[in-house]
């Protein structure tokens, strides 16, 4: 229970925090979360929060709407003109926002940048072979073998203008491994619903309603202006909501769920997310980089992997630290994708006999050390659920040191494989088990995949599977991946996210499976 002077302290905090000045703007939505996007460049990150900043200014060639349902967006509809090659009609009469015209030059040119060696959605697009101009709103994609989910592949894809690209010297995207500044970091220039009319990374982001955008008739959103501001602290953001500072927090802390639905003026909207939370254990580094074992990697060993899974209790987890707003996991994707059945998400049993006898069988009868690394600000309750996994995991003989830091840093250390045990949550923009396998079972340098994990049958299997035209055989595949992955242990499955969003009662933002805030759906009630 919160004293006054905590609350009035963490009320004073949120004002400093968030500065925030009365809204000149007729209808203006203010807003945080506990980390901000990691950059402006549309093609520099793969991470939902800079998705969902990028789809607020850029559009996309197909897009999921507000109900996930894949939409033709500044593509109005395609035609195949054989097996592999795609033509695609473009919408016309569609501006960027420096009122230049959208052609097929800039979906060519986007689409070529989203390739690029610093791309970090390369892997979406890698079966485009070429981008060919038939007209000024025609373009054929042609990809090297049949895909069947090139348009959900799309919907991440997001379009920038060649000319504004050219005139900044940003034609490749940022290369934020290199921690590369550019001019895109900062500025955008898309024809979305909205302007990025100031970016201050970490501290706030405005826009502004784009009154030209080509969506208005048939999304006739209410939005004028939109102040983002990132707050880590959670019991600030709740008290910035309180006090009438925010209208909106996409992260409300669950401990505070019912006082925030018991105060007058305020609601929460729920929903299952399409993102998985687990932990990653690097199985192909010859010696961990943080442990009393020296000379051999004890995580080579499935029987060590299976250990640790079993003696993970994810049911208090669930009621402990999510406070129910969990469903536990026995895949690393969740329900909505396809290639998800109830069969495989079935978990191994919470048994601590079962996993001692595992570690005494793979020669660590006494257990050994290792360091877990988790983000701090990016998940629902992150760093809760590692504190809870060090303690579980203690029980078995295995002494694990938390470090737990902020997503900027923590994301890099899996990229660049400096790490030997880490959390991570998955979503699945295209709902299908391809883009999972693609990013985190696929061997790749410098990629998602941080559990060095190689095996040229899988990873042959996944190129089948983004390119296999035949659903039922195409399915099978599916299936043979994901039992090879349980069976061997890849990940260390903990939960599927429920998310829940707070807001005050004078808006109406409809609630979105992938997190994903879609303010051209939302409307203030009068």
């Amino acid at each position: 229970m919160k004293t006054r002077n905590q609350i009035l302290t963490a009320l004073m905090m949120g004002c400093a925090a968030l500065a925030i000045t009365p809204a000149s703007a007729k209808n203006t939505i203010r807003w945080a979360s506990q980390g901000d996007a990691l950059t402006s460049d549309p093609h520099a990150a793969n991470e939902s929060p800079t998705h969902s900043a990028s789809r607020k200014v850029y559009d996309v060639l197909y897009y999921n709407n507000k109900n996930m349902k894949l939409t033709p967006w500044l593509a109005t509809g395609f035609k195949l003109k054989d097996s592999t090659t795609w033509e695609f009609s473009l919408r016309k009469g569609v501006k960027f926002h420096d009122g230049t015209p959208f052609t097929a030059e800039d979906v060519k040119f986007s689409i070529e940048r989203a390739q690029s060696p610093t791309s970090d959605l390369k892997g979406d697009i890698s079966s485009i072979k070429e981008v060919k101009i038939i007209g000024p709103h025609t373009v054929q994609i042609i990809t090297k073998e049949p895909n069947p989910i090139l348009t959900n592949q799309l919907t991440n894809v997001f379009i920038m203008s060649k000319a504004w690209s050219e005139k900044n010297k940003v034609t490749k995207p940022q290369d934020r491994a290199g921690k590369e500044e550019t001019y895109a970091v900062r500025h955008a220039m898309g024809t979305g619903p909205f302007k990025l009319k100031l970016r201050e990374p970490d501290i706030k982001t405005v826009l502004v309603k784009n009154t030209e955008w080509w969506g208005l008739k048939d999304y006739p959103h209410e939005v004028d202006e939109i102040i983002y501001t990132p707050i880590a602290n959670p019991a600030t953001r709740v008290a910035a909501l309180l006090s009438g500072e925010l209208d909106f927090i996409l992260d409300p802390p669950l401990q505070d769920l019912n006082r925030i639905k018991n105060t007058p003026g305020l609601q929460l909207k729920q929903t299952a997310q399409v993102r998985t939370i687990f932990l990653g254990m690097n199985q192909g580094r010859p010696e961990l980089l943080a442990s009393n074992v020296k000379g051999k990697n004890p995580l080579a060993d499935q029987r060590v992997r299976q250990a640790m899974y079993q003696a993970i209790n994810i049911d208090a987890i669930k009621k402990k630290v999510m406070r129910g707003y969990s469903v536990p996991a026995g895949i690393i994707t969740p329900p909505a994708v396809h290639g998800y059945t109830e069969e495989l998400n079935k978990r191994r049993p919470y048994d601590l006999a079962a996993s001692k006898k595992l570690l005494a069988a793979a020669g660590y009868p006494d257990g050994f050390s290792i360091q877990l690394d988790c983000p701090n600000n990016r998940y629902i309750n992150d760093e809760g659920i590692c504190q809870a996994v060090v303690g579980m995991l203690g029980k078995i003989g295995i002494k694990v040191s938390l470090s737990a830091i902020p997503k900027t840093i923590h994301f890099p250390k899996i990229k660049n494989r400096e790490t030997d045990f880490y959390m991570l949550g998955w979503g699945v923009s295209t709902l299908d088990s391809h883009y999972v396998f693609n990013y985190l079972v696929k061997s790749a340098d410098k990629g998602w995949n941080g559990t060095g994990f190689k095996d040229d049958a899988i990873n042959d299997l996944i190129g089948k599977i983004e390119k296999e035209v035949d659903f039922p055989k195409r399915d099978a595949m599916i299936a043979m991946v994901w039992k090879k992955m349980k069976n061997n242990v890849n990940y260390l499955p903990l939960h599927h996210q429920v998310i829940v969003w707070a807001m005050n009662d004078k808006i109406d933002v409809p609630i979105v499976a992938d997190d994903g805030v879609r303010f051209i759906y939302t409307k203030f009630k009068k």
